[in-house]
């Protein structure tokens, strides 16, 4: 690879340097481990930079895919890192379900919560996630609990973007290097929409669909009955084809979807935030 960013100006290399130098001064991580690009990279630093001094902690629950949890289990068993999974039911946090603006506040703090309790009882100095230099642009209210516990965030600390570290994990040979961004299901739904299991479990066979049929970055938002697809603008004309699309409307049908639609400006993150007053 070239090592370098964009600008030429920055080795990045030397920024994974102080990435791993970063590390090593908390003497022990826990890492808020989502099977990831971002978690995935950063664990792999960890690793590198504290060897056995590291645990990964993976939350178990109805908005995590069954996929993303089995891809964190296997990554930490080949890499032979100690591996904690918690249960985290978003649904049971009280007022969770009725997905106010400041939902994902909600559910990061009793993750975290979670993960120090973990952290605590394996004598890990310090938990560390994964948000990077990109996440500073859009609305994440769960980087105020992020903030609020004291979790420390290496790569946004150190100002990786997400195209560096793909560019970092590519090299590194890290699997996750190229794999979609993904966020919670419960980020799917709009805001003040009521969050429950049984939707959440539609938006991800949704999803699941899209993926065995090849689709890479996307989304299914869910408003009511109706699934609002997002994919990336270049795949289109795939999706448009008739035997895709119309496998899709029955599929998204059989799911319990009553409306099936393409979003025509496409994929892109934190969608659900267009309707926010900044």
């Amino acid at each position: 690879m070239s090592a370098e960013n964009q600008n030429g100006s920055v080795n990045l290399l030397e920024k994974y340097h102080r990435l791993t130098e970063y590390l090593k001064d908390q003497r022990s991580v826990a890492v808020a481990f989502s099977g990831g690009v971002d978690s995935t990279f950063l664990l792999h630093a960890a690793k590198d930079a504290l060897g056995e001094n590291v645990i990964a902690v993976t939350a178990k629950s109805c908005s995590f895919p069954k996929r993303e949890l089995n891809e964190a289990k296997e990554y930490c068993g080949k890499t032979g890192i100690r591996h904690f999974v918690c249960q985290s039911e978003e649904l049971e946090i009280e007022g969770f379900s009725e997905n106010p603006v400041n939902r994902c506040y909600l559910c990061k703090h009793e993750l975290f919560e979670k993960i120090r309790v973990i952290a605590d009882e394996q004598g890990i100095a310090e938990i560390v996630e994964g948000s990077n230099l990109d996440d500073n642009g859009d609305y994440r209210p769960g980087l105020l609990a992020v903030a609020e516990l004291g979790i420390k965030s290496p790569l946004r600390e150190i100002g990786f973007t997400k195209q560096e570290i793909r560019t970092l994990s590519k090299y590194f040979d890290v699997p996750t290097w190229n794999k979609q961004s993904f966020a919670c299901l419960s980020s799917r739904f709009p805001y003040g929409e009521t969050i429950t299991e049984e939707k959440l479990g539609m938006v991800d066979q949704a999803e699941q669909l899209l993926l065995d049929l090849g689709f890479h970055q996307l989304r299914v938002r869910i408003h009511g009955t109706i699934a609002r697809i997002e994919l990336m603008p270049e795949e289109f004309p795939e999706f448009m084809a008739d035997d895709v699309r119309l496998k899709v409307y029955d599929e998204f049908k059989k799911i319990g979807f009553t409306y099936v639609t393409l979003d025509i400006r496409g994929y892109r993150t934190g969608s659900m935030n267009e309707t926010l007053t900044r």
